[in-house]
C-alpha cells in the first residue's frame, strides 16, 4: 500500500473548544491521522464550540449532504453594545442604553418575529466569498461591500435565561443562517443594539454533541483505535446520497 493513500474512512464527530478556526480542526486531523483527505461539513466561528461534522477519506463525497442539515444552537447576547463582526470577538462600533421597556416579554415578542422563511444578508465578517474574496479580509481593511440576501428558515428562536442586559437563548435553523446576525438584528428590533457573546452548537440533524469527542481527547486516541471513532459512511448518510 502507498504510504500516501488514505487508511481511515468515515464521519468523525468533534466538540470543537473555544478560540480556533474550524480549519485549525482539519490541520490538527490531518497531522494525527498523516493524511490530507479530511474536511468538515459547515463551520464554527473561533468564538464558537460544539459539534463539528468531520469527513475522513472517502466521506469528503458526501459533504454536500451534511453541509445542508438543519442545525441547532445554544447561546448568549448582550443588549446595549454593538460590535463590528456582530460578536464578542470584534470591535465595539456602538453603545446604547437599555430602557426599561425592554423586557423578558419584550425581548421573546421580538424573538417570534424571526421564526419562519427569511432571507438574510451575511455579515461582512464572515468567510463567504465575493470575487474569490473572503469578505472578512475586506472587512478588516474596513471595506464594506453589498451582499446578497440569503434564504434561510428559523424554526425555534426562544428566550431560555433572562437578566438585564443579558440573555441566553436557544436557536433551530437551517443551513447557512448567521447566528451572530439573528442577535444583531434582535438588537436593532429593541432599538438597543446587541451582539453574540457566546455560542454552542448542540445538534445537526441527528448528530447530536453529546456523541462528539473533545478535539483534545481525539488528539489522545491511539491510531490503532481510531478507526472505531468513525460513524460508517453509510450509516451516516441516507443510500440515494451514495
Amino acid at each position: 500500500m502507498n504510504v500516501q493513500d488514505p487508511v481511515f474512512e468515515g464521519i468523525l464527530l468533534v466538540d470543537k473548544p473555544e478560540g480556533i478556526t474550524s480549519h485549525d480542526i482539519v490541520d490538527r486531523l490531518r497531522r494525527k491521522l498523516k493524511m490530507k483527505k479530511i474536511g468538515h461539513a459547515g463551520t464554527l466561528d473561533p468564538l464558537a464550540t460544539g459539534l463539528m461534522i468531520m469527513l475522513i477519506g472517502k466521506a469528503t463525497k458526501v459533504s454536500q449532504f451534511l453541509i445542508s442539515l438543519d442545525k441547532s444552537y445554544d447561546g448568549e447576547f448582550l443588549l446595549g453594545i454593538e460590535t463590528d463582526s456582530q460578536d464578542a470577538d470584534g470591535q465595539v462600533v456602538a453603545e446604547k442604553p437599555v430602557s426599561e421597556e425592554v423586557n423578558q416579554v419584550r425581548v421573546e415578542d421580538e424573538m417570534k418575529t424571526f421564526l419562519g422563511d427569511q432571507y438574510q444578508i451575511p455579515p461582512m465578517f464572515s468567510a463567504k466569498k465575493i470575487d474569490g474574496v473572503p469578505l472578512y479580509k475586506m472587512a478588516r481593511k474596513g471595506k464594506t461591500v453589498e451582499r446578497e440576501p440569503r434564504f434561510i428558515r428559523i424554526n425555534e428562536l426562544s428566550l431560555n435565561k433572562w437578566n438585564s442586559p443579558k440573555g441566553e437563548f436557544s436557536m433551530a435553523c437551517s443551513k447557512g443562517t448567521y447566528v451572530r446576525t439573528v442577535l444583531h438584528d434582535l438588537g436593532q428590533k429593541l432599538g438597543c443594539g446587541a451582539h453574540l457573546t457566546a455560542l454552542r452548537r448542540t445538534k445537526i440533524d441527528q448528530f447530536e454533541i453529546q456523541n462528539a469527542k473533545p478535539l483534545e481527547e481525539i488528539e489522545t486516541i491511539p491510531l490503532g483505535e481510531f478507526q472505531s471513532l468513525l460513524i460508517p459512511i453509510h450509516v451516516a448518510v441516507p443510500s440515494h446520497v451514495l
